[in-house]
């Protein structure tokens, strides 16, 4: 029977698949990201372009989160992938916290799941 730790691994790796997922979804429909920060794309070519750039430039951090995240959970010890989950967390209550400021709205499509990586990797780096 697997252990909790077992459990939690599993539970990372989850985590790990929805940041790769959603880093490739930005590739290829921007547009599923600027919902998730509750902003429209802008009628202005220019800004399209700019907006294009800091959405890859934000694909690519999710990846990375998401692959580090595996690397831990492949190769290091249990506090390593803690550590790692709980950065993740700390990665989407930012995004949480930026939108609520910035936006007005939209920070519960990341403070929702937010809690989530917080809880799993602190019983990873604290178990």
């Amino acid at each position: 029977m697997p252990t909790t730790t077992q459990y939690l691994r599993i539970a990372t790796t989850i985590f790990a698949t929805i940041f790769v997922g959603m880093g490739i979804s930005v590739f290829q429909d921007p547009s599923i990201t600027l919902g998730f920060f509750e902003l429209p794309y802008s009628a202005v070519a220019a800004q399209n372009q700019l907006i294009s750039v800091l959405l890859a430039v934000y694909a690519v951090r999710d990846v990375f989160v998401g692959l580090a995240i595996y690397v831990a959970a492949y190769f290091g010890d249990k506090r390593t992938l803690g550590w790692m989950t709980i950065a993740a967390g700390a990665v989407a209550a930012g995004d949480g916290a930026i939108c609520k400021v910035m936006v007005g709205k939209g920070e519960w499509n990341h403070w929702g799941y937010a809690p989530m990586l917080i809880v799993v990797g602190g019983a990873l780096a604290l178990g």
